[in-house]
C-alpha cells in the first residue's frame, strides 16, 4: 500500500483526491479505538459514486469538512484478520453498503440496514457516510472492511467477476436498493409500477421490476437524457417538467390513472411538479405516489429522507418533519416500506442472475467508468444530471470489454 488516496468533501459542491493514511484492522471514532481482527483490507476494483454522496456534497446534510466518501464498493482481499475464518486473501467481494455485526437481533433477523452494534449513535452503519458510525469511506484506493465473514459477498470466480465487474460493481447498493423498493412495493407478475426518479436508483428500480415481472413501468423525472435512458430499455416516460398532473399522465398510458405499485427514488430533495418544477417540495414524491397508487396497493421509498438537512426549505424540513398527507394513504390502505436496504437480503440472488446473463443492470443505468482522478469531475457531471452511473476504477483493474 502507501500510495492511498480518498475522494474528500471539501465544502459545498467541492470533492478533491486526498493522500490518506492506509486503511487498518482497527476503527477510531471520538478518540477511542477498536480492534477489527475480524476484518479485511480490500484493494478497490471498482467504487462507485452515488446520489446519496450528492446529498453529502450539495451541503445537504451535516457531514463534516474532510470526511472520504464512497459506499459502494468492490475489492480484492489483499490482508486478512486474525479472526476471520472463511473470506481467503486474494478474493474479489462485493461489500453492501450496510455494515453488520451478525450478531444483533436486526441482523439476525436479516434487518442488516440497521444492525445495533457498528454506529455509537444509532441503528444503522455505512461507509464514508454522516452519521453512519465513522467508518471511513472507499472512494479510494484502499479500505477496511470489519465482520468480513459476514459481510462480504466473495465471487466465485475471479475471471468470470473481472468479465462482468460493470454489472456486479452494482450489487454493493443501487441495484439491491432499486430491487428493495420494487420488492417491498408488492412489484410482481403483471403489475403497473410508477418509478419516482430517473437517476440511477431509479433506473436500476426500473430495471428489477421488469425482472420482477411487471407489465407497465412508467418512469418519472424532470431531466430529458434521463427518461431517454429509461426509454432505451422499454419503460414509458413522464416528464414532470412539463407535465403536472402525474395523474392525468398516467391514464394516457395506461387507460386509468393509476398503478398498482409506485417507489420513490427521489428523496427529500425533490421539487414539485409541472409549472413548480423550480421549486423545492420534499413532499412532493410521497404524496404524489400516494395519490396515484391503487387502494391496497404498495409504495417502496428507498429515496433518502434524513433528520438533519441545513438547506431544507423551512424549520420542519430541515429536521426531516414533511407535510406529508398521511390520511390520504390511510384511506387507502397503502402499505409502506422506508430506509436503508438491507443488501444482504438480494445480493447474492442478484450476483447469481448476473452471473448466468439474466441480468444486465449496467446498461441500464448506463455505467461510466472513470479514473480515481476524474472523480470530481464525475461528480460534477452527476450533479448537472448527467444519465450516467459514474463507476471509480483507481487501480485500472476493469477490463475495457467487460461484459
Amino acid at each position: 500500500m502507501s500510495d492511498n488516496q480518498g475522494v474528500a468533501y471539501v465544502k459545498p459542491g467541492v470533492v478533491e483526491i486526498q493522500s490518506i493514511d492506509d486503511p487498518k484492522l482497527e476503527l477510531e471514532y471520538r478518540g477511542k479505538t477498536r480492534k477489527c481482527n475480524h476484518g479485511v483490507i480490500l484493494k478497490i476494483v471498482s467504487t462507485n459514486i452515488c446520489g446519496s454522496d450528492q446529498h453529502m456534497v450539495r451541503g445537504r446534510t451535516t457531514a463534516p469538512a474532510g470526511i472520504i466518501l464512497g459506499h459502494e464498493i468492490t475489492g480484492e482481499v489483499i490482508e486478512v484478520g486474525s479472526d476471520v475464518e472463511f473470506i481467503k486473501k486474494g478474493d474479489i467481494c462485493s461489500v453492501p453498503f450496510n455494515i453488520a455485526c451478525g450478531r444483533c437481533r436486526c441482523c439476525k433477523e436479516r434487518d442488516t440496514g440497521v444492525c445495533l452494534n457498528v454506529n455509537p449513535d444509532r441503528p444503522g452503519a455505512a461507509y464514508g457516510y454522516v452519521d453512519m458510525g465513522g467508518w471511513i469511506g472507499g472512494q479510494a484506493r484502499y479500505v477496511m472492511v470489519p465482520y468480513a465473514d459476514w459481510n462480504l459477498l466473495a465471487f466465485p470466480d475471479r475471471d468470470a467477476a473481472l468479465a462482468k465487474i460493470r454489472d456486479l460493481t452494482l450489487l454493493s447498493d443501487i441495484l439491491p436498493t432499486g430491487y428493495h423498493g420494487a420488492w417491498t412495493a408488492g412489484v410482481t407478475t403483471g403489475s403497473t409500477v410508477y418509478v419516482a426518479g430517473a437517476g440511477p436508483v431509479g433506473l436500476a428500480c426500473a430495471y428489477s421490476c421488469q425482472i420482477l415481472g411487471a407489465s407497465v413501468v412508467i418512469v418519472g423525472d424532470m431531466i430529458q437524457e434521463r427518461l431517454d435512458q429509461a426509454k432505451s430499455f422499454g419503460c414509458e416516460t413522464i416528464n414532470l417538467a412539463k407535465h403536472g398532473d402525474l395523474a392525468e399522465q398516467i391514464e394516457q398510458i395506461l387507460g386509468v390513472p393509476e398503478v398498482d405499485c409506485a417507489v420513490d427514488c427521489v428523496g427529500f430533495e425533490a421539487r414539485g411538479h409541472g409549472g413548480d418544477a423550480d421549486t423545492e417540495k420534499p413532499a412532493t414524491v410521497l404524496n404524489s405516489v400516494m395519490d396515484i397508487t391503487r387502494a391496497a396497493g404498495g409504495i417502496g421509498i428507498p429515496g433518502l429522507y434524513v433528520t438533519g438537512d441545513p438547506g431544507g426549505v423551512d424549520e420542519n424540513a430541515k429536521i426531516g418533519m414533511l407535510g406529508i398527507r398521511i390520511g390520504l394513504g390511510w384511506a387507502k390502505s397503502h402499505h409502506f416500506t422506508t430506509g436503508q436496504c438491507p443488501v444482504m437480503k438480494y445480493n447474492r440472488g442478484l450476483m447469481m442472475s448476473i452471473l448466468h446473463d439474466k441480468a444486465h443492470p449496467a446498461k441500464a443505468c448506463n455505467v461510466e467508468v472513470i479514473s480515481l482522478e476524474d472523480a470530481p469531475k464525475g461528480y460534477m457531471d452527476f450533479d448537472k444530471g448527467a444519465a450516467k452511473k459514474f463507476v471509480i476504477d483507481p487501480h485500472g483493474m476493469i477490463p475495457a470489454t467487460s461484459a
